[in-house]
Formats: C-alpha cells, sequence, structure tokens
C-alpha cells in the first residue's frame, strides 16, 4: 500500500514514497552545508596544497593577509565592545533614560551627544552599533550622528595614544580633539538641516517579544555580531587589497606638494581603515608629510574608512552611506586644514 497526493493539474499520481535512487521521487537539491560538499572542498584543498602553499606565500599574499589580520585583530575587540554597550542600551536602559540625558531641542542634543563620545573607550567599530541602538531608543539622527563621529576620536584612549605618538607636541592631541569634535558638531547640525527621514533606515533589530532581559541581551549581541561583523571583514579584505597594489614611492611624491600631503593621507586613511587606537603611531611615522597633513589622517580615518563605510551602509543603509560618507570627508578634511592652520 503506498501513500499518495494530489499532483498538479495535468499531471498524473504517483508514489510519494518512491525508492532511493527512483528518479519519479522528489528530489532534493544540493546543499552547501552537505557533508559531501564538504568533504569534496578539503580534498581539492589538499590536492592543490603545494599551488596554495606558493600563492601564499607569495610577497604581495603576504602583505595582504598581514594587513587584514591587523585590521581585523584591531577592530575585533572594539566591535564587540560596541555589540555589548548595543544589547546594554537596547535591553537595560529605559527610553526614557535618553530624554531626560539629552535636551529636547536636536540643536542643543548635538553638541551634548558629541561630547559624550569623549567618555566611550572605543574606536569606530564600536560606535556605529552603539548609534544604530540610540537611534533605535529614539534618539534624534541628528545627535546619534554626533555621537558615532566624536566617540572614536576623542575618548580618553584615543587623545593618550596620541600624546605618546607625538610626545612633546602637545598640540597635536588638542588639534586632534578641537577638529574631530568640530566635524561631529557640523555634520550632526548638517543632518539636523538637510537630513530626510527616508534617507536613513532604521536600524533592524530582532524581536525580543516574550524573551526575559538574560535571553534578549544575547540574542541582541547574536544578531548584533553577525550583522556587522560580517561588513567588517569585507571592508578590511577592500583595504587590504589596496594597501598590498599602492606603491609607497606614491607617498614621497605626494609629501612635496601641500594641497596634495593632506588630500593623499586623507584618502590613504581611507584606505587604511587603521584602528583608531593606533592610527597616531602610524601618523607619527609618516615624517615626510606636515603636521597639518598627518592632523587630517587622523581625522578622517576614525571617521569614514573601508570598514566604517561598509559598516554604516549595513546598521543604517546605502542610501544613507552614499550621501553621509562623502559629506563627512569633505568637511574632516576642511576641519583639518583650518584647526591645522590656527593650532600647527
Amino acid at each position: 500500500m503506498s501513500i499518495t497526493k494530489a499532483a498538479p493539474p495535468g499531471a498524473g499520481h504517483r508514489d510519494t514514497e518512491a525508492p532511493e535512487g527512483d528518479p519519479g521521487g522528489e528530489q532534493q537539491g544540493w546543499q552547501f552545508n552537505s557533508p559531501l560538499v564538504l568533504t569534496m572542498l578539503l580534498i581539492l584543498v589538499v590536492a592543490l596544497q603545494g599551488p596554495i602553499r606558493g600563492a601564499v606565500s607569495a610577497p604581495v599574499m603576504q602583505s595582504w593577509m598581514t594587513v587584514f589580520v591587523a585590521v581585523v585583530v584591531q577592530a575585533l575587540p572594539f566591535l564587540v565592545l560596541g555589540v555589548l554597550l548595543s544589547a546594554l542600551l537596547a535591553v537595560f536602559v529605559p527610553p526614557s533614560f535618553f530624554a531626560r540625558a539629552l535636551p529636547s531641542r536636536p540643536a542643543l542634543a548635538v553638541p551634548v551627544a558629541g561630547m559624550a563620545g569623549a567618555v566611550l573607550p572605543g574606536c569606530e567599530c564600536a560606535s556605529v552599533p552603539v548609534a544604530g541602538a540610540l537611534v533605535r531608543r529614539g534618539v534624534a539622527p541628528a545627535a546619534a550622528l554626533a555621537f558615532l563621529l566624536s566617540a572614536p576620536a576623542i575618548n580618553p584612549i584615543v587623545l593618550t595614544a596620541t600624546a605618546i605618538a607625538f610626545a612633546g607636541r602637545p598640540e597635536m592631541v588638542v588639534a586632534r580633539f578641537v577638529a574631530s569634535l568640530l566635524v561631529a558638531c557640523a555634520m550632526g547640525w548638517l543632518w539636523q538641516r538637510l537630513g530626510r527621514a527616508d534617507w536613513l533606515r532604521p536600524p533592524a533589530h530582532p524581536s525580543d517579544e516574550g524573551l526575559g532581559k538574560g535571553a534578549a541581551f544575547w540574542s541582541s549581541v547574536r544578531h548584533d555580531v553577525m550583522h556587522a561583523g560580517g561588513f567588517l571583514v569585507v571592508g578590511a579584505m577592500a583595504a587590504a587589497t589596496l594597501k598590498s597594489v599602492v606603491p609607497e614611492r606614491w607617498l614621497s611624491l605626494a609629501a612635496d606638494n601641500p594641497v596634495v600631503s593632506v588630500l593623499a593621507l586623507a584618502v590613504l586613511a581611507v584606505l587604511l581603515s587603521i584602528c583608531s587606537e593606533a592610527d597616531a603611531f602610524v601618523a607619527a611615522s609618516l615624517t615626510q608629510f606636515s603636521l597639518t597633513a598627518r592632523l587630517a589622517f587622523l581625522v578622517v580615518g576614525p571617521m569614514i574608512d573601508l570598514k566604517l563605510f561598509a559598516m554604516q551602509t549595513a546598521t543604517f543603509g546605502r542610501g544613507f552611506a552614499l550621501r553621509f560618507a562623502p559629506a563627512t570627508f569633505v568637511m574632516a578634511v576642511a576641519s583639518s586644514v583650518l584647526v591645522g592652520a590656527v593650532l600647527l
């Protein structure tokens, strides 16, 4: 006795319990998580281990892997820190807290949020998920964006690292603080003035209805780590690729022109995607460039680089990132030149 089910119109009935291998039975498509696929992949890697070893040992590939691992290793702890803070904000902090902590007028909330970035010991990877949580909790986008830009640039760890890297030049610490805070506030006010609600996609977040606070916290952590972490890897891969193919002699040629040197280091900061806790030491080593050009490197990097652009796209949407990132870059370069001319 066989069990049958209704067939599509125009087709006859057939047994659904067809023997294994029977072409008339229901077929299962290839699955990427199939043990057979994994086994075949392992066999292929073993068979091609010679060419793979040769490709990995090439100087360009060694440089690529070094930059990729460095970016991920530097950024991942602070990404995790940001995710944990984001989950804490989303689960344990009531929405009314933010209404009391920030001024009701967005124009005043922007500088307050910008100054609040000075107390978060993290980098840009931490600020993106935290800013997303602030928007989810009802904070004005202009204030959340000011926090997003200021937190990785003016927190105590970054300023301390800058003071150590530029020992004997305290004006670099002051210039970095002033220029970065100026950009954060200016971009917050600019968004308040010109930003549109449909440009900013509300950050996605898993529903925690029916879950206890502990379960909701870990659900939020898992979601944000997988969501932002994937884009961090993509950004790190792009940064490593660009770093490994850009000749170093281009830097020496660019340093001879004051205008080109500022733009060159600003673009280099975007491409290298260095964590803000480490970028001061890289900038200090670029002794062929002026202090203003190196200030541009320090201001631009924590606000817009490849991995940060990818993470902003993942959190707030591509339409937001395509508008916000270029405006931030221009504002950061202009602020660096202005502050550099006054303080340096």
